[in-house]
């Protein structure tokens, strides 16, 4: 029915889910949160398909489906959540790919690729 009425009346929604299998359905764009900052924001297809930041990546990973070709849900979150702070990389603490600036220094959203936002230092290189 949302589907329907947005095509009807060319409406716009902002969706908030951590439901995976929906937002892929529902969404055009997506944004990915960790900690109260977005992390990633590119189309649905994009994040589905080729995840840039590794919380989306781990999140893919885990989820109990099959939209991501040879995952299995079998992806495990480790460490511990660090609380938001004003240094560093929120995800620094469950990150395989940190390094000392990510404990420094914040990383900034940035296009990466055509549309493809992402709040990571090494974006676009792992």
């Amino acid at each position: 029915m949302l589907k329907d009425l947005k095509k009807d009346f060319g409406l716009t929604y902002l969706f908030i889910s951590h439901d995976l299998n929906v937002i892929r359905h529902m969404s055009d764009r997506v944004a990915v949160m960790y900690l109260g900052r977005v992390v990633e924001l590119a189309s649905s297809r994009d994040i589905y398909l080729r995840p840039s930041h590794p919380y989306t990546r781990l999140l893919l990973a885990a989820a109990p489906s099959s939209f991501v070709a040879g995952k299995s849900g079998m992806a495990q979150v480790k460490g511990e959540a660090d609380a938001a702070g004003d240094r560093g990389c929120n995800f620094h603490s469950r990150c395989s790919y940190k390094k000392e600036i990510c404990l420094e220094d914040i990383p900034v959203l940035k296009e990466i690729d055509r549309g493809i936002f992402c709040a990571c230092h090494f974006a676009g290189e792992i």
